[in-house]
C-alpha cells in the first residue's frame, strides 16, 4: 500500500455510480421520446436534462480516479455529481408540472415499488467492461416497468425517485469523504510524513558477500538487513539495537 497515495478506482462498485448511469440512461430515453424538436426548437431544454444526468455520472467517475492525489478534489466532483442530478430533477419537476401533474406522494405505491429495488453487488473477471456492461443493463431492466414501458408521467417520476435515492447515496459519500480526509489529511501532508519517517530510518548498510545496498526487511524473528540483490546474493546483516525473537 502506497504511503503517499490515496486508494482511487473503483467507481464501478459504488451503488451511486451505478444509480447515475441508470439515470443517465433513462434521461436519454426520455428526453428522445418525450421532447419533441417542435416543442423544443433550440433543443435547450434537450441539451442542458442530458447534460445534467451526463455531469451526475461523469463527475463520480472523475472524482473516483483523482482521489489518487487530492481527497478535496474528489469532494469536489462528487459534491458537483449531487448538484447535477438535483438540477435535473428541478428540469424534471417541471415538466409534471407543465402536464398538469405533480410529483408522486412517497406514499404512491410506485414511489414504494421504486424504492423496493435493491441493486446487486458488481463482481467480474479480466473481462471488465463486458461484464461491467452486462451486470449494468441487468440491474436497469428491474427500472424499466417505469423508465420504458409506461408513460411519460410515470418515467418522470421514476427518474425522480432513482434521483433522490442516489443524492442521498452521495451525500453519505461526502460525509465519509470528509471524515476520511480529517483523519488522514491530504498528499502533502502524507508526503511530509513519508519523508520523516524515511529520514528517522538508519541508513541501509552494504552487503557483506557482493557490496550492493541492502533493504530492510521482516521474517518470523524479526527485521533484518537483506541484499539488495536477492535472490541473486542472499548476503544479510543484523539491524543493530534491535532483538530478535525467539518464534
Amino acid at each position: 500500500m502506497s504511503r503517499i497515495y490515496n486508494p482511487s478506482g473503483g467507481y464501478r462498485r459504488l451503488h451511486s455510480f451505478n444509480f447515475a448511469t441508470i439515470i443517465h440512461l433513462g434521461t436519454i430515453s426520455f428526453c428522445k421520446r418525450y421532447l419533441p424538436w417542435k416543442d423544443d426548437p433550440l433543443g435547450k431544454t434537450f441539451g442542458q436534462m442530458i447534460g445534467a444526468s451526463r455531469s451526475g455520472k461523469q463527475n463520480i467517475i472523475e472524482g473516483s480516479e483523482r482521489a489518487k492525489t487530492s481527497s478535496e478534489t474528489e469532494i469536489k466532483l462528487t459534491d458537483v455529481a449531487k448538484a447535477s442530478l438535483t438540477e435535473l430533477q428541478g428540469d424534471l419537476e417541471d415538466y409534471l408540472v407543465q402536464k398538469g401533474s405533480i410529483p408522486w406522494s412517497v406514499r404512491h405505491p410506485d414511489h414504494q415499488a421504486l424504492l423496493s429495488i435493491t441493486l446487486d453487488e458488481f463482481e467480474y473477471s479480466d473481462d471488465l467492461l463486458h461484464d461491467y456492461w452486462t451486470y449494468l443493463m441487468r440491474q436497469k431492466a428491474k427500472f424499466d416497468p417505469w423508465l420504458e414501458d409506461r408513460d411519460d408521467i410515470a418515467a418522470a417520476n421514476a427518474l425522480i425517485v432513482l434521483i433522490q435515492r442516489t443524492t442521498g447515496l452521495l451525500g453519505r459519500q461526502l460525509a465519509k469523504l470528509e471524515g476520511a480526509s480529517i483523519e488522514t489529511g491530504g498528499i502533502r501532508e502524507k508526503m511530509t510524513t513519508a519523508r520523516l519517517e524515511a529520514r528517522a530510518e538508519p541508513a541501509a548498510p552494504p552487503c557483506p558477500e557482493c557490496g550492493a545496498a541492502m533493504k530492510k526487511r521482516t521474517s518470523s524473528r524479526g527485521p533484518f538487513w537483506g541484499c539488495g540483490a536477492y535472490p541473486s546474493c542472499k548476503g544479510v546483516r543484523k539491524i543493530e539495537g534491535e532483538e530478535k525473537t525467539t518464534p
